[in-house]
């Protein structure tokens, strides 16, 4: 094998985990399913490649649709909610585009566990890579206009209604900085200002860690669900991480670890993610 071959392939390698982890929501079978595509670009006939980007787009996101449809029903049987890995943006190079930052956001890609896998594969493609629907058809095995169909039944369902995307990270880390004070001076009130009426909290402990089996929904509960956490159990002193992109918690509740990362709309909080599966917290953690 030349090295020609390897570092062909190196090149593209952040771009190629960055798609398959948006479209599995898991860096560890983004990381498998690159790996495959890796032993297939060095083992197979290049001959008649002539654009390696869009060749090996192309493998990762067939193997990755593969593997996105047996992740649906593991995901099903998964105890209580199942929460994408949260990973740093840095695992995947420089994100020039606001597309690339915003269909890595960690609320992004929990709503992106509503689509089907074409669907989820149309999105990631033609929104963060910006590939034409024909090219599109060809990795899905399908026309360009079912392509452009499926893209539009997907950002209709990802809106629902609203903006799918996060605001400026600057209004991201100063509405994290009051929940924050609020949560640890212990100002109640507060707490509950800045969370938005239809607000979501979801744990994910995988049955590994005790948690929540079910969200929890509306301002009132989740209120009352945080309230309990704080009274009920020693917190440790929280540390903000970058968690796909944005500002998130990494913090200690009853010993347990746990990374806190948050989807925030118009000024308030819109959903609460605390991962606490501790296989989803060695990438991220301090």
């Amino acid at each position: 094998m030349t090295d020609l071959v390897v570092d062909s392939f190196e090149e593209h390698r952040p771009l190629l985990l960055g798609l398959a982890y948006r479209l599995l929501g898991s860096m560890w079978d983004a990381e498998d399913v690159v790996q495959e595509a890796y032993l297939r670009w060095s083992g197979g006939d290049r001959s008649e490649v002539e654009e390696p980007r869009a060749f090996l787009i192309t493998i990762v996101s067939r193997l990755a649709l593969d593997q996105l449809r047996s992740a649906r029903v593991t995901r099903e049987a998964y105890t209580g909610p199942w929460l994408p890995e949260p990973v740093s943006a840095e695992e995947f190079g420089p994100m020039e585009r606001a597309e690339l930052r915003d269909t890595l956001s960690y609320a992004t890609l929990h709503m992106m566990e509503r689509l089907s896998p074409p669907e989820r594969a149309v999105f990631v493609l033609r929104e963060a890579f910006d590939l034409p629907y024909d090219a599109i058809a060809e990795i899905i095995d399908g026309n360009a206009a079912g392509a452009r169909q499926l893209h539009h039944r997907a950002v209709q369902r990802m809106a629902g209604g609203r903006d799918r995307f996060e605001p400026a990270p600057a209004d991201h880390s100063e509405l994290l900085g009051r929940f924050l004070d609020a949560a640890t001076s212990g100002d109640l009130d507060t707490l509950k200002d800045l969370l938005a009426d239809d607000v979501v909290a979801w744990n994910d402990g995988g049955g590994k860690v005790r948690a929540a089996l079910r969200p929890v929904d509306g301002r009132e509960h989740v209120f009352a669900f945080i309230s309990g956490l704080l009274a009920r159990y020693e917190v440790g002193e929280p540390t903000i991480v970058e968690a796909n992109g944005a500002p998130a918690i990494w913090i200690s509740v009853d010993g347990g670890e746990q990374l806190v990362a948050f989807d925030v709309r118009d000024g308030r909080v819109q959903g609460i993610f605390a991962v606490m599966n501790p296989d989803k917290l060695d990438r991220i953690r301090p």
